[in-house]
């Protein structure tokens, strides 16, 4: 395991939400625009990689099933984290009040986020998922900071946040080579899990945030370069 994974998942999500304490004014067309890459590159690489590598297994024939549960648990999981996966900012009431609902479903997605670059061949993955990131903890630090949380606290709730694709990261690289509970027979499973989440928080980052489902000519340049850089590593691999 390379350290520079554990790095760049680490450092993107927490300096992504520190930023809150830097930003004077309205950066919501910038986060938009970065969102919008890393959808799309996201949803390219999933597509490219992930769905191909897990129909490949001995088990191909019950993958489908589980990227179905993979996608009805993001469903639900929206309905406690509110979007914040997506960039999303909403008000809240004023009070020292925790967003429990928020914080627990926001980290088991990153948790789940993280499971998939346990394999070399998807090393491509690290950078969408760190670059979607920055807007999901620039979310959390708006919505702690709204309910009057002080600067120490907001930052731990951060790093909280930004271990949890690392950790999800180890316990995927055990369950693959066997040495977590001897269960790597279900990593393909687990993995469509995974490709039902990209697939949910992709499309939904590509396509919530168009007014009247239309995109704008930013969004699209977004979205080309984040489709044309998963393309790159894609023939550049093969």
């Amino acid at each position: 395991m390379e350290i520079w994974k554990i790095c760049v998942l680490f450092l993107c999500a927490f300096l992504g939400g520190a930023s809150i304490f830097l930003v004077k004014s309205d950066k919501s067309k910038l986060l938009k625009l970065i969102l919008s890459f890393s959808g799309a590159y996201l949803f390219a690489i999933t597509v490219l990689h992930l769905i191909t590598d897990d129909f490949s297994g001995p088990d191909k024939s019950e993958i489908g099933i589980f990227i179905l549960i993979g996608f009805l648990l993001q469903v639900f999981l929206e309905q406690f984290s509110e979007g914040v996966e997506h960039g999303h900012i909403h008000k809240h009431h004023d009070g020292h009040v925790f967003p429990f609902g928020i914080m627990i479903s926001l980290c088991l997605h990153a948790f789940l986020e993280g499971m998939p670059l346990a394999k070399d061949q998807h090393n491509e993955l690290i950078f969408g998922i760190a670059l979607h990131h920055i807007p999901a903890a620039f979310a959390l630090a708006s919505i702690l900071m709204q309910n009057h949380f002080k600067k120490q606290s907001i930052l731990m709730y951060l790093v909280l946040f930004a271990v949890m694709a690392p950790l999800g990261f180890y316990v995927s690289f055990g369950l693959s080579n066997g040495t977590i509970g001897g269960v790597e027979a279900y990593f393909n499973k687990i993995m469509g899990i995974v490709i039902g989440i990209f697939l949910h928080i992709s499309t939904t980052i590509l396509f919530e945030s168009s007014a009247d489902h239309k995109i704008n000519t930013r969004k699209m340049v977004a979205v080309l370069l984040g489709i044309g850089v998963a393309l790159i590593g894609f023939f550049a691999g093969h």
